[in-house]
């Protein structure tokens, strides 16, 4: 005899079970929310999580106790697949806003110790700073790479699409008007 759920399913009303069967019968819907679906069919005809799970192609009664309770408090909300797989948002954008501040600054050469940027350099500088103690190189790359800017050969960080070049007249910065066409 199987044990007694702690969380058991509610009553499902009409409308959620016409919508969780046309879902378990569906080809064109995602696997897992098909899964899910007969899950928790089968967990409404009262059968055990386990016999549900594998009645559904799973192997966990856990993962069915989970879906449970979450639809419970969601609904058919509980169906969708979550965002994951991905670490989370460290750096808002207060703090990238800070990190490209820092870097369209001009280093000073006895505070940050460089005369011109890199990614070492701005990540030492920018570790100083409370909120910043594990920033990486390569989250300052895309924070730099987001807001349009690139690394040029002198070791400076520019927008895209433009350069500086030398005239008679002096230096002068020339922007290339293809430049948003070229990054697609």
């Amino acid at each position: 005899m199987p044990r007694r759920q702690k969380n058991p399913l509610r009553a499902l009303t009409d409308e959620e079970r016409a919508v969780l069967a046309r879902l378990s019968r569906s080809h064109h819907t995602a696997a897992a929310v098909v899964s899910r679906a007969k899950t928790l069919l089968g967990v409404a005809a009262g059968l055990p999580y386990t016999q549900a799970a594998r009645g559904a192609g799973r192997t966990s009664g856990e993962g069915v106790a989970h879906l449970v309770a979450r639809f419970n408090q969601h609904g058919l909300k509980a169906l969708d697949t979550r965002p994951g797989g991905r670490p989370p948002v460290l750096y808002g954008s207060a703090q990238r806003r800070r990190i490209l501040e820092t870097a369209r600054r001009k280093p000073d050469r006895e505070q940050d110790g460089t005369a011109t940027w890199s990614l070492a350099t701005l990540q030492r500088v920018l570790r100083r700073e409370p909120g910043f103690e594990h920033l990486s190189t390569y989250t300052i790359l895309n924070v730099l790479h987001e807001a349009g800017l690139t690394w040029q050969r002198d070791r400076t960080w520019y927008e895209t699409g433009t350069a500086k070049r030398q005239r008679k007249m002096g230096v002068v910065v020339v922007t290339d008007p293809d430049a948003e066409a070229k990054k697609s």
